[in-house]
């Protein structure tokens, strides 16, 4: 699998990595840059079960995984089985332990969203793993007489999140999370050849102790960096909208919701985002921050990530449609052309209300909140601001009828140039 977009000449992969920000910290340049320039090498990256989907916080580790495999090199997807039963500590207090049957149904549909990313052909097919087929057949002796010698416990209480347990407490179930990550690294490597582990800057602590635990059992010799976590400018959660987390599931987070998501990055964060996630190559990308800092008000760079990044999680069809509707709903498309799914999704998003039956025009701009009276509403109809399906109402008392409903049931109801809102009528 190789890709025109990949860096020819100039940069090699690991400075393209370098400039993209993608590499924070690293087990050392000198040994990683052979090995990631000249290749193939097997690598691995993993996935912990914690909820049914993957959200875009993942997104780095997902598109890094196939940057690499664009480079020649050959994926071991990870899917924690076994430890995503007992998940890596927090800061805070002990995680919810889910039952073995929800974890496994989890591990299923995160190896299917995993799928797109990669391709399983090729003299670098992706594989997907599961380290439940290893550490579930493991005994309790087994465990702390084969993985458990070689970690030194002053070691394991260095780490940052373990630190910051042990006042309030943290049980064995998490301490030991290390442990199973890091035998996780030398299966990999004696059944695979696996050579790299890579993940988020957070982990680096269960990373180096991988490396080291390999080291230790005779084999090797395997390198290891991570990615840097992603945050916003503004001080708020990467990956959060104000309806909540931003999901790779279509069902969970609409491909709408996901191309607003996009769409509605800082301007101070979108050209870092761009590096992180885009495929475009070094030069396109410093064009388009460029012409993004000529004409801020354009959102060209959102755009563009939200449209390449829609495509890729979501596919074409989805992203025309979530394209379409941002403009439609804002009078620059048909709204007609949207699909149900897609013109609910993108109310939902803006705010939408469910009646039993239609009220006059004012008092469907009240009903939905783009007013807070109906006295300013038949002020906004008289003076030109109110339309419903993107055509103008001028008389206040003017009425809807159900020829009027999109797909037998929607309104479109928007004061102004930018703010929008939906009806749905019941039944």
């Amino acid at each position: 699998m190789t890709d025109s977009n990949l860096p020819q000449g100039r940069d090699s992969l690991t400075d393209d990595l370098l400039w993209r920000g993608l590499i924070q910290d690293s087990t050392g340049l000198d040994e990683l840059r052979p090995l990631l320039d000249a290749g193939p090498a097997t690598f691995y990256v993993g996935f912990d079960p914690t909820a049914p989907s993957l959200h875009v916080g993942h997104l780095m580790q997902v598109l890094t995984a196939r940057r690499l495999q664009l480079a020649g090199h050959r994926p071991l997807l990870l899917v924690g089985g076994a430890t995503g039963q007992i998940g890596d500590p927090k800061e805070s207090a002990e995680r919810t332990l889910n039952s073995p049957d929800v974890v496994a149904g989890w591990v299923e549909r995160i190896r299917e969203q995993l799928s797109p990313f990669v391709t399983y052909s090729g003299e670098n097919a992706a594989q997907l793993v599961n380290n439940l087929d290893w550490t579930g057949e493991m005994s309790v002796v087994e465990f702390l007489r084969d993985v458990g010698k070689h970690f030194p416990v002053n070691k394991m209480l260095a780490r940052e999140v373990v630190r910051a347990r042990l006042e309030t407490g943290i049980s064995f179930t998490e301490f030991s999370y290390q442990l199973l990550q890091a035998n996780d690294f030398f299966e990999l490597h004696r059944r695979h050849g696996c050579q790299l582990q890579y993940g988020g800057s957070d982990q680096w602590g269960n990373i180096t102790a991988g490396v080291d635990y390999v080291r230790r059992r005779g084999a090797g010799p395997v390198q290891a960096f991570t990615t840097p976590l992603v945050t916003k400018s503004d001080g708020t959660k990467f990956g959060k909208s104000e309806s909540g987390a931003i999901w790779l599931d279509p069902q969970m987070t609409s491909p709408y919701a996901f191309y607003q998501f996009w769409v509605n990055a800082d301007d101070r964060d979108v050209s870092r985002y761009l590096r992180y996630f885009s495929f475009r190559s070094r030069e396109e990308l410093e064009e388009l921050e460029k012409a993004t800092a000529e004409r801020p008000q354009a959102r060209l760079a959102q755009r563009a990530l939200a449209e390449e990044l829609t495509t890729l999680v979501h596919g074409e069809r989805e992203t025309a449609q979530a394209v379409a509707a941002s403009q439609a709903l804002f009078g620059r498309g048909s709204l007609d052309e949207l699909a149900p799914e897609t013109l609910r999704a993108a109310l939902t998003e803006a705010g939408l209300v469910s009646l039993d039956e239609l009220p006059d025009v004012a008092g469907l701009l009240k009903e939905s909140g783009l007013v807070p009276s109906m006295k300013e509403a038949r002020r906004v109809i008289a003076e030109g601001g109110a339309y419903v399906n993107n055509t103008r109402i001028s008389e206040v008392d003017a009425t809807v009828s159900a020829d009027d409903l999109l797909h037998g049931r929607y309104l479109v109801l928007r004061r102004g140039k930018r703010s929008f809102a939906g009806v749905e009528l019941r039944g």
